[in-house]
């Protein structure tokens, strides 16, 4: 399979039932798409400013400014520190890493991706555009042989769920038992909701309990979209294995794979800028309290969810005849459908809405 062989976007499908939610009279309350709402922290955007005579070609490494700021970031609030320069890379956003790493690493048929069973559809496009197989499994007993790259997404998208440090060390265990990379996808990690991870630092892949002090065969990928609303920037990081860096370097030099430099620099504030991420932690976390109580009341069970942007919900019958419902009620969601064949009965509701939105869809689900 390649580029042309690839299923239309899955998002269109949802289309007719945002058009239905659009005709309420109070207008759409639009929770489907995670994409941010809220204003990008005046630091960045003065530093993006300040950085606009670009006439030269940024480095595909990223500045030395830059990689320097997500191994501190890394020591400070990922718990991981001895990082190296050599061991971080800055990305054009994490989607397009995402899919690409299985062509960057060489993967093709005959190799497995392994992939959360909810999951971020991307993982499976990126096995998809090289012809290597994706398999969805989230127990590490029941990852094949033949895998050569594995996913571990925490929190996750669409369930926010977080791998604690221990199942992060029974997966690295079996990826280096497999001779697999493990990448974690760790975009959420600020956004930790319920015990222990409303007072615990959720952990990395790189946490030195997992690594033992050695990153080999392991990658932490990371953006600023959600914890900095710099989606629009297309920031994101990755760090870990020195020589899968390098490779990775490599590939990218060759793809002109390189983010802008006022990008560069304007990361470089976002990564310094705690204050902003904190304040913008506690607008979603005053969301989910008005949010997720309505969801429940409106007859659906909520499961895991404890981190994340997301409600992960089901009320016992297809997606899609939930999305029916609450397009009734002018809401959109996202069909648990479009992450994985297991989970056919479930919905995603963003709280990426604005807090007038928010309150309005929670007084519209708790009519329902």
């Amino acid at each position: 399979m390649g580029v042309a062989d690839l299923a239309e976007y899955p998002w269109d499908a949802v289309a007719p039932y945002a058009e239905r939610a659009r005709r309420h009279p109070d207008g759409i309350v639009d929770l489907s798409v995670g994409s941010p709402v809220d204003p990008t922290p005046q630091p960045v955007r003065d530093a993006l400013a300040d950085a606009t005579d670009a006439h030269a070609y940024p480095q595909t490494i990223g500045t030395p400014a830059l990689r320097e700021a997500i191994v501190d970031w890394y020591a400070r609030r990922r718990g991981v520190p001895g990082l190296t320069t050599a061991q971080v890379l800055p990305t054009v956003g994490s989607k397009e890493l995402v899919a690409l790493l299985p062509l960057l690493l060489g993967l093709g048929p005959g190799d497995i991706v392994v992939h959360p069973r909810a999951a971020y559809p991307t993982y499976a496009v990126g096995a998809a555009l090289v012809g290597a197989t994706a398999v969805a499994a989230d127990d590490p007993a029941e990852w094949p042989d033949g895998t050569r790259l594995i996913w571990v997404n925490s929190p996750g998208n669409p369930d926010g769920r977080v791998w604690d440090a221990g199942s992060l060390v029974s997966a690295a265990a079996r990826a280096r038992e497999l001779g697999a990379v493990l990448a974690g996808d760790e975009c959420y990690a600020e956004l930790g909701w319920e015990a222990p991870w409303d007072v615990e630092p959720i952990p990395s892949v790189l946490d030195p309990r997992v690594t033992d002090g050695a990153a080999t065969g392991i990658l932490s990928v990371y953006s600023l979209s959600k914890q900095s609303n710099l989606a629009g920037y297309r920031a994101a990081f990755l760090a870990g294995d020195a020589e899968l860096v390098s490779r990775l370097l490599t590939a990218r030099k060759h793809l002109g794979l390189m983010l802008p430099a006022p990008v560069q620099h304007a990361m470089v504030a976002a990564l310094q800028d705690d204050a902003d991420v904190a304040a913008q932690k506690e607008r979603y976390r005053a969301r989910r309290e008005v949010l997720k109580p309505a969801v429940e009341a409106a007859g659906f069970r909520i499961d895991a969810s404890e981190a994340g942007l997301y409600l992960w919900a089901t009320e016992g019958r297809d997606a899609w005849q939930s999305l029916d419902r609450l397009a009734d009620a002018g809401i959109l969601a996202g069909p648990g459908h479009f992450y994985g064949d297991a989970f056919p009965q479930h919905v995603r509701f963003a709280l990426t809405a604005p807090d007038e939105r928010i309150a309005a869809g929670a007084a519209r689900l708790r009519s329902l």
